[in-house]
């Protein structure tokens, strides 16, 4: 990640809202919110190595809590005034920042978060993040269930987050060969090279399980 780009989307972002006068439009704000949330967490999301560290196993003391306490509020006003998709968003970021720990997250407002983001804006990609959440809520087998669906539709089967998702759903099913079968293909289309790392190391697991 670039954090100077990150930096100056934020300043824009902020320039946006101040000169939309003392009541900018809810998405801006909402969108200012959003940026602050996904960037506090940027320091925590890879190791000294590069290596990506998913949201459940980051170390949340390396969260930037200053842009947290600048976007909670933000997050409030945005949805009190209407809430677009960049609110809604905002509001499911701003669920896992004020999580202590990852099982203090509030995983059934957010899969109802997901509910008006679907039909606020209805897209594969927010059916995907959804069935996550669905997983942390009823456990993997229904998720799985609901990513199978999506992927019958032939709308993701490009987006290796698809088949990394399934794959992992499979994964804590215990369906090894099968997991490995997906991490395999999320492999073939993943182009960012931490995410890359992440993938092998899963399928090199699920392969010794299957040997």
């Amino acid at each position: 990640m670039r954090a100077d780009l990150c930096a100056e989307a934020i300043r824009l972002g902020r320039l946006v809202q101040t000169l939309m006068g003392p009541q900018p439009p809810s998405e801006v704000v909402g969108l200012v919110a959003l940026m602050l949330l996904h960037d506090s967490r940027r320091e925590a999301r890879s190791d000294n190595a590069g290596n990506l560290i998913v949201l459940e196993e980051q170390d949340r003391s390396r969260w930037n809590r200053r842009q947290i306490a600048e976007a909670l509020p933000l997050v409030e006003e945005a949805l009190r005034r209407g809430p677009g998709p960049f609110a809604v968003e905002a509001a499911i970021a701003a669920l896992h920042c004020e999580a202590a720990r990852a099982e203090d997250t509030d995983w059934p407002q957010i899969v109802r978060l997901y509910d008006v983001l679907k039909r606020l804006q209805p897209s594969p990609i927010v059916s995907l993040n959804r069935a996550v959440a669905v997983a942390m809520v009823e456990g993997p087998r229904p998720a799985l269930a609901l990513i199978d669906e999506l992927a019958a539709t032939g709308e993701l089967d490009g987006y290796h987050l698809l088949h990394a998702t399934r794959a992992d759903l499979l994964r804590r099913l215990g369906i090894s060969a099968d997991a490995a079968a997906s991490y395999a293909r999320a492999l073939a289309l993943v182009s960012n090279k931490s995410e890359r790392r992440f993938l092998e190391r899963r399928l090199r697991e699920m392969q010794a399980l299957d040997a």
